[in-house]
């Protein structure tokens, strides 16, 4: 690989980075240039196929669509919560738990965004969480940037699994069956079985890790939106912090290790729910003042009312735990629900003649959940007809932004991905990168392989995706080294979660909710330390349980 082909192939990468980060674009600008320039790249330099290029961008829209779907659900719930009056009942609700903004945080970010990423996955977590936060008078950049840090830990098991279930089992087959090296490795077990040894090993480090999102998460409001800008002001709840943390993942490891992955941020968010929400309630490990933004927040925060009458809280509470019912039903293999509802697909295969195939399952998907649920909500909050309407234009004119940011960010995705046809006999862009970095490293590849995950995450914009395309390379590697293929696949299954918080597909979808676009560039300044971090920590770690 030339210079110019290592330049071509960081060029996704590098483009966010100097449009979105450096130059402060807002994704609306910045990502229709990185996609015009990755396509020029591609062509000339890559030398892929003109049609694999077209048919690449007409698979990124297809599955833009169905990210916007998901958005535009998670937007319209929230207006119509907004305008029933049901916002303000929850946000008083909280302030029944706890008053301290700390302690709200870490309940909705860490523990329910956890339950949601379990239940649904793909992003879904900061659609709901932020938004939630927001109505609870967080700034939006505090709600929005914070949800997506939170969202980490669970990513390993979000949507029922799926990471490791369908990523890394389908990113160790070669063709349609499991690849000889890994067949050998598994000697006597089941694949099934072995997948379980890798979740099991990387929840196991994420106990060092993932235990303490909850301090980085109060420390960071309280350093960056608080009127003091203190740290101090956040380490000041460190062990309940610690407390909410271990509540996630002890559970999520004895699920991981004893069950297998499908459960284990579902069972592990509603333990931790369970656990410390009464403890909060009885000001269990918290100091005796609560803290609050107070009156030089870094941004406005919005306490809009819409009724004076406050509804009861469970009534306002309903829709909510609708959609984690309606998404743990449809989630679950033993019920016909799952099967029923995606038999419907919506794609196209074989794209202008390619290999290139893409479907998604609109009935399936989180936003048809949140539509259903935003029937019901209508009638049982007894709304307006000319409410409803107004609900709708809202919640349409903010899709605006999401639309060209989306539609441009995914298919330079898919393009970048797709690149493995070629006419310069090269393997795909994120394959070569892999492979030059790897070549680098040698045998102090545990301490890359999270970076290796966390890139897979940060381009293709799903945890599934990362594992599926570098399961089987981090396998090669860890054989060539001799080391233990779990640990190392456990480390791309980290380095896929740390990926997730800086991912330009969820902050777009995540800043969208809450009317921030333009701001993308900001908010991924402010998940990019977090995500090194969390990169950092589980190489080091990876490399001493080596």
């Amino acid at each position: 690989m030339t210079a110019l082909q290592f330049i071509t192939a960081l060029t996704p990468i590098l483009s966010v980075f100097i449009f979105l980060v450096i130059l402060r674009l807002p994704a609306t600008k910045a990502m229709p240039i990185s996609l015009l320039v990755t396509a020029l790249l591609a062509y000339f330099v890559w030398e892929m196929p003109s049609v694999q290029i077209f048919a690449a961008s007409i698979e990124g829209i297809i599955i833009a669509v169905s990210i916007l779907w998901i958005v535009f659900g998670a937007v319209l719930l929230l207006n119509t919560l907004s305008k029933s009056g049901a916002l303000d009942a929850i946000r008083e609700g909280f302030t029944v738990i706890s008053a301290d903004r700390r302690v709200q945080l870490i309940i909705i970010a860490w523990l329910f965004g956890s339950f949601i990423e379990g239940a649904a996955g793909f992003g879904t977590p900061a659609a709901i969480a932020a938004p939630l936060l927001v109505a609870l008078g967080f700034p939006p950049l505090a709600a929005v940037s914070l949800a997506l840090i939170a969202d980490s830990s669970a990513v390993s098991f979000g949507a029922v699994g799926t990471p490791v279930i369908v990523g890394v089992q389908q990113g160790l087959n070669e063709g349609s069956a499991l690849a000889p090296g890994v067949e050998s490795e598994l000697g006597d077990l089941s694949i099934t079985q072995y997948l379980q040894e890798i979740a099991s090993t990387a929840v196991f480090m994420d106990l060092f890790i993932g235990t303490f999102i909850p301090v980085l998460l109060v420390c960071m409001l309280t350093r960056f939106f608080g009127e003091n800008r203190s740290w101090k002001e956040g380490l000041n709840i460190f062990p309940f912090a610690l407390f909410a943390g271990l509540s996630f993942t002890l559970p999520a490891f004895v699920v991981a290790t004893f069950l297998g992955p499908e459960f284990s941020s579902i069972i592990g968010g509603l333990v931790g729910l369970m656990i410390v929400v009464p403890a909060a309630k009885k000001g269990f490990l918290l100091p005796t003042n609560a803290w609050d933004f107070g009156t030089n927040s870094a941004e406005p925060i919005v306490k809009e009312k819409i009724s004076t009458n406050v509804m009861p809280l469970w009534l306002a509470w309903i829709p909510y735990l609708l959609v984690a019912v309606f998404l743990v039903l449809t989630r679950i293999d033993v019920l016909p629900l799952k099967d029923w509802l995606r038999s419907v697909r919506v794609g196209w295969g074989s794209i202008l003649g390619t290999e290139i195939s893409t479907f998604f399952e609109p009935f399936y998907l989180p936003g048809t959940i949140f539509f259903v649920v935003i029937v019901i909500t209508i009638f049982l909050h007894k709304m307006s007809g000319s409410r409803v309407k107004e609900t709708f234009m809202v919640s349409a004119k903010t899709m605006a932004g999401s639309i060209i940011a989306l539609g441009a960010a995914v298919p330079m995705v898919r393009i970048f991905i797709n690149s493995g046809v070629n006419q310069a006999e090269l393997l795909s862009m994120p394959m070569e990168l892999a492979v030059t970095v790897s070549a680098t490293v040698g045998e102090q590849w545990p301490l890359v392989a999270p970076v290796i995950g966390a890139l897979g995450s940060f381009i293709s914009g799903s945890a599934t995706f990362s594992n599926m395309m570098f399961s089987l390379f981090q396998f090669s590697i860890a054989d060539q080294i001799g080391a233990d293929p779990k640990v190392i696949l456990a480390l791309q299954v980290l380095g896929a979660n740390a990926g997730n918080m800086i991912c330009v597909l969820n902050v777009v979808a995540a800043a969208s909710v809450v009317n921030l676009v333009g701001k993308e560039g900001t908010i991924i300044r402010m998940t990019l330390v977090p995500m090194f971090l969390y990169v950092v920590m589980a190489g080091v770690i990876g490399f001493l349980f080596l």
